[in-house]
């Protein structure tokens, strides 16, 4: 999620994409709609005060004998597997499944998919219960994408985002999700649209969960209307960036970014926005 400055955005673009991001993070603030996390033990802290920071209301819900009376009441879903157990993937499937029956938005982050056989099966299996939005760094996409296990350095990328962008356009065609791609540049694609969202700081990468915190971002931007999941994990990508950037002016190192990064996401204003928002179409 680091920025090139020497990007070109037309005028006009960057108006709309600008317009869409406020749009999005002051209607989460407006309604703080309810998110159920289904995540790894590193990231909860992290994603619950990203989801708080933004105005969304976080549930780190995960045991399978709540699933049936929790999971219908949310209004979006995210399933990380960072942390899978064999013991949670039933309520991994099961919300998925229930999220997908009652027609509520759902976000795959499939960490390290191809760290290990088990893990990408798990993964797998999830993509056929047709998540909205399937959000990786470039090794998990290029990995879920070709169902291949090996090429992964834990849940560390070994390719740029727009090494992967190929894999994430077949990925989006074969899965129907909308797929992004974190890295340098934040990619996101349907298979036929694509654009790069070129916000952030290097640093991000520096702490631990940034990648998990901007699924669960996401998340709540299509809960707030899961007939634009393109413009939603485009601009979620985009305002994460924007707090990292800001936090970044004031931070000392990795520890002091992630204060700075949260307090910036709960300070980000419309004019801030609108000045620092860089979203523009891929050819």
């Amino acid at each position: 999620m680091a920025v090139d400055r020497s990007i070109s955005i037309t005028e006009q673009e960057g108006i709309e994409w600008a317009d869409e991001a406020w749009r999005f993070l002051s209607q989460v603030r407006k309604q703080s709609p309810l998110i159920q996390c289904i995540t790894n033990y590193v990231s909860m802290d992290l994603m619950a005060n990203t989801l708080l920071a933004a105005g969304a209301s976080p549930a780190m819900i995960h045991s399978l004998a709540e699933i049936s009376d929790f999971t219908p009441l949310v209004h979006g879903l995210c399933i990380n597997v960072g942390t899978l157990t064999p013991e949670w993937l039933p309520a991994m499937k099961s919300a998925a499944a229930l999220a997908t029956q009652k027609r509520k938005p759902w976000v795959l982050d499939p960490v390290a998919a191809g760290a290990s056989d088990f893990r990408m099966r798990a993964c797998l299996e999830l993509v056929e219960l047709k998540p909205s939005v399937i959000r990786g760094n470039g090794s998990e996409i290029i990995a879920l994408s070709n169902a291949s296990v090996g090429s992964a350095k834990g849940v560390d990328s070994l390719h740029g985002s727009a090494d992967a962008l190929e894999a994430a356009k077949s990925l989006a065609g074969a899965s129907g999700s909308i797929v992004a791609v974190s890295g340098a540049v934040d990619i996101v694609t349907d298979g036929q649209r694509s654009v790069g969202a070129y916000n952030g700081v290097p640093m991000m990468q520096r702490i631990t969960a940034t990648g998990c915190s901007v699924t669960a971002l996401i998340s709540a931007f299509v809960a707030i209307d899961p007939s634009h999941t393109f413009e939603a994990a485009t601009t979620a990508l985009s305002v994460f960036g924007i707090a990292g950037e800001m936090g970044m002016d004031m931070a000392k190192g990795p520890a002091s970014l992630r204060v700075h990064l949260i307090d910036s996401l709960y300070g980000l204003d419309e004019d801030t926005i609108k000045h620092r928002v860089k979203i523009t179409h891929l050819s």
